[in-house]
Order: C-alpha cells, then structure tokens, then sequence
C-alpha cells in the first residue's frame, strides 16, 4: 500500500479485507479519484465519516481514522463520466494526516498488519465459527435459503465477509473493523450478534453501538 492513499468517504459503508464492494460514482471529485487510481496502482482507502458529517460534507468532514484499502477488480466508465467499480479490501490502515493537494481527499497512512493466527486462535475460531453458524441459523431457516457456511472459506473470508454483508449499523461494523486481528474480530461478532438475538426477544430492548 502507498503511503499516500486516495480516501472515499461515506457515511454507512465499511470495507473488510478480501471482500468485495460494488460502488457507483457519480460525484466529479470522486470520478477524478477513479481515474487518477485507475491510472496508477488502482487502491483506493474506504473510511466511514464521523456522526455530524452532513453539516459540511462537501468539505472535508471528519472521518474515523482507521479503514480498509482495496483494489479496483472491475470499473466502468459511463458515458456521462459516472463509474461503476468494485473493490476487493486489501488491508486496513490508520490515518495519520491528510493531504489537499487534489480536489479529493487523501490521507498519509499506514498499514496495519493484523496478529498472526496461532494454534490457540485457530481453536478458539473452530469454536466461534459453530457458533455463527447457531446464531444465524434461524435467519436462514426463516428465508428459506439454503445458504450454508462454505466449509472451503476461510475463517478470516468468513468472518469479514460476515462482518461486512450482515445487516449491522455503520458504528458496529467501524468497531468490528477496528479489532486488532481475527480472533477478537470473530468474538465481537458473536457477541454483538448475540445481543441482537437477544433484544429480538426482549420487546422494548434495544441495542446500542459503541
């Protein structure tokens, strides 16, 4: 990853590793970040704005500082000058400063790499995978899908991948993203899925992201 990473902000989208995210863009300073990526090493920063960011958002409204990088698997260019692209996430980074020097926003970042899995973590993830599995069953069941686990995806695929495409507010899956490696990421997921479950049946309860 570059130091100096083009930013997308937007207010209800957060980009894991290795998952992929369609986007439509349509606003002229971000058609340039498009073609300014396309031309160079195709990442883009996916950064999630702060509560608040409506006041100013043609500005440059604060941003949390930790997101995802991913890379342009797919774009095209409409005629009136519009992309539809898709990301796959790359990696998560931290933003130290941002640069103005483009009419887009682009942050001095850096990279962070995530904890190893051990033989300990990959026990611990064995036991949080069945417990997804529990705790989404009857979503399945009640769509009568008959999606399943793939049992071939990896326990980090699975955990992002669930972390991004879940119906989760915004704030729960900045928090997600924000877990320092996968063990801990694949934890809060049970857990914050677990307090779901629970207020669906307590009427009245409501939960509250952090």
């Amino acid at each position: 990853m570059s130091d100096l990473l083009p930013l997308f902000p937007l207010p209800n989208v957060v980009l894991f590793p290795n998952v992929f995210l369609p986007l439509h863009i349509f606003e002229p300073r971000y058609r340039e970040m498009v073609a300014d990526a396309l031309a160079t090493d195709r990442l883009i920063g996916m950064v999630l704005l702060r509560p608040g960011w409506e006041t100013n958002y043609e500005g440059r409204p604060p941003v949390y500082p930790i997101g995802c990088s991913g890379v342009i698997t797919h774009a095209e260019r409409l005629h009136d000058g519009r992309y539809n692209i898709v990301l796959r996430g790359v990696e998560r980074f931290r933003i130290l400063e941002e640069d103005a020097s483009r009419r887009y926003r682009l942050g001095v970042v850096e990279a962070l790499g995530e904890r190893g899995v051990s033989a300990d973590d990959r026990t611990a993830l064995r036991q949080i995978r069945a417990k997804l599995e529990t705790l989404l069953a009857p979503s399945v069941e009640k769509s009568k899908s008959e999606a399943r686990m793939p049992a071939a995806m990896s326990d980090e695929d699975l955990v992002n991948a669930l972390a991004q495409y879940l119906d989760l507010e915004p704030l729960e899956k900045q928090a997600l993203l924000e877990q320092p490696c996968l063990r801990s990421r694949a934890a809060s997921l049970v857990e914050l899925l677990e307090m779901k479950t629970m207020a669906a049946r307590t009427p009245g309860t409501h939960t509250v992201a952090h």
